[in-house]
């Protein structure tokens, strides 16, 4: 029989097989399943195929993948990248058809897209911005706490069109605001790079960020949530800002969340916006009630700690949720070890702690990494996309996301799956009703498994070093 009109009859329930792995064989139903595949050596990059059940009746020793639909976990928010101002202007210099193009892989659900379903901005400049800013830039010795001077000029040069069109290709996607510095005069150094934010500027920053959303909304852009700072215990970056999780409970509590409160602002708030090796800095926040009260969660990156840190987080404050914001790769990359650490790490691992989120940073940047700022921007940071003209190259991070962001849409929810050594994975089931499961063999040679749900189950094989995303309708 041909190997597609095996796969015809597994699909209509005509086929049974052997169960592998029991210790007496019994008949069940074949899972149909298809598959997206991404290897190291690049051989198959998001490949689309229907699994063809191998039959191991003989071989009772195959690893078995169980997964229970009914116990289910956190919801999934989305999906994707930041979108820099760096990564803006590049896409916005592209020629109109170029830039639809790629906007239309990246965030359309359609076809070869890959459906990109969350972005983080920047609120004011980043690192990856060519220079740093504000939207509200004086003179030195100026104040302006009546923000009479607030502009979002800067970003409706390019990333406020940038998010204009994507918003018309997904109108669902959902966007996170993070800022990198207050305005400088607001800062007791007067400077982008560090300082700490003088208390009684406490109003007038939360003011700020109230307009920033407000402003962001007049466009037809909805920021759905705000971390209050990027990265606060590192004020070495340019722009950045030092500030330790006591200054951030206080200014939550006497300020920001009242401030949102008042505006009638229903963006969540969210914490840290760092490393997984100082749980402690949300939990500080969340043992003040007064300030607790206002904030949705925690995000998280993993240039320090280890990703199970998130569970225990977790564990203790089950009420705040989790999400993972950034995680970069160095220029010039290597795609084999970045897909396998960072498809184990955050697509499985994240999940599998419970984050909603999972962003790469960052979207786009030029053959030479830039813009970037001086005094402490990223020079080696590679974006999802290498953009130089209109001529697009794809690096680790596109396929990355793209293994999740394609089937693993906005709503689903993550249920229970066995992790398997050298096999991790994760299980999500959709609004549509499908259940998929990303797997990594991250072992060196190829790794036959069995994948079961309730009463059916199909054995494959997947190569060493790749990452494949499972497919099935229940």
């Amino acid at each position: 029989m041909r190997v597609k009109g095996v796969f015809a009859l597994i699909s209509a329930g005509l086929l049974t097989l052997a169960c592998s792995g029991k210790k007496e064989a019994q008949e069940i139903q074949v899972l149909p399943l298809k598959a997206m595949i991404t290897t190291g050596d690049q051989s198959k990059l998001l490949l689309e195929q229907e699994v063809v059940h191998i039959d191991t009746a003989t071989d009772v020793s195959n690893a078995v993948i169980e997964i229970n639909p009914e116990q289910k976990y956190q919801e999934i928010d989305g999906f994707g990248y930041t979108l820099t101002g760096g990564s803006a202007m590049h896409i916005h210099q592209m020629d109109s058809s170029s830039r639809h193009q790629l906007l239309q892989n990246l965030f359309s659900t359609d076809g070869e897209s890959i459906g990109v379903s969350y972005l983080r901005l920047s609120v004011g400049a980043s690192d990856l911005d060519a220079e740093p800013f504000s939207y509200d830039d004086l003179a030195d010795g100026e104040e302006d706490v009546e923000l009479k001077k607030f502009t979002l000029e800067r970003d409706q040069e390019h990333l406020i069109p940038v998010l204009k069109e994507i918003l018309s290709i997904n109108p669902d996607i959902q966007i996170l605001g993070s800022p990198w510095s207050p305005p400088k005069w607001m800062k007791d150094n007067k400077d982008t790079r560090g300082g700490s934010l003088l208390p009684k500027f406490y109003d007038a920053y939360s003011h700020y960020l109230v307009k920033y959303i407000q402003g962001m909304e007049a466009e037809g852009i909805t920021i759905h949530a705000l971390t209050i700072q990027n990265e606060p215990l590192h004020p070495g970056n340019n722009p950045s800002l030092l500030m330790k999780a006591d200054q951030q409970a206080e200014f939550i509590k006497t300020s920001l969340g009242p401030v949102f409160q008042d505006a009638g602002i229903k963006t969540k708030i969210i914490v840290y916006d760092h490393n997984a090796d100082r749980p402690d800095y949300p939990a500080t926040i969340y043992q003040d009630e007064e300030a607790a009260k206002y904030v949705d969660g925690a995000a998280f990156h993993l240039y320090g700690g280890t990703i199970d840190t998130l569970k225990s987080l977790h564990d203790q404050y089950p009420d705040k949720n989790l999400y993972f914001t950034e995680q970069w790769i160095g220029a010039p990359g290597n795609f084999p070890q970045d897909i396998k650490w960072h498809t184990k790490e955050l697509i499985i691992g994240a999940t599998r702690n419970w984050c909603k989120t999972v962003l790469e940073w960052n979207l786009a940047a030029d053959p030479d990494q830039n813009p970037h700022t001086d005094r402490g921007g990223c020079d080696r940071c590679l974006g999802a996309v290498t953009i130089d003209g209109n001529e697009v190259i794809r690096n680790p991070a596109y396929y990355i996301i793209a293994h999740a962001s394609k089937y693993v849409r906005p709503g689903s929810v993550r249920v229970e799956s066995n992790m398997i050594d050298g096999l991790p994975n994760v299980a999500f089931k959709t609004p549509a009703g499908e259940i998929i499961n990303i797997v990594l063999n991250e072992g060196s040679d190829d790794q036959v498994f069995t994948m079961r749900i309730k009463d059916k189950e199909i054995t494959t094989k997947l190569q060493p070093g790749a990452v494949a995303t499972y497919i099935y309708q229940l």
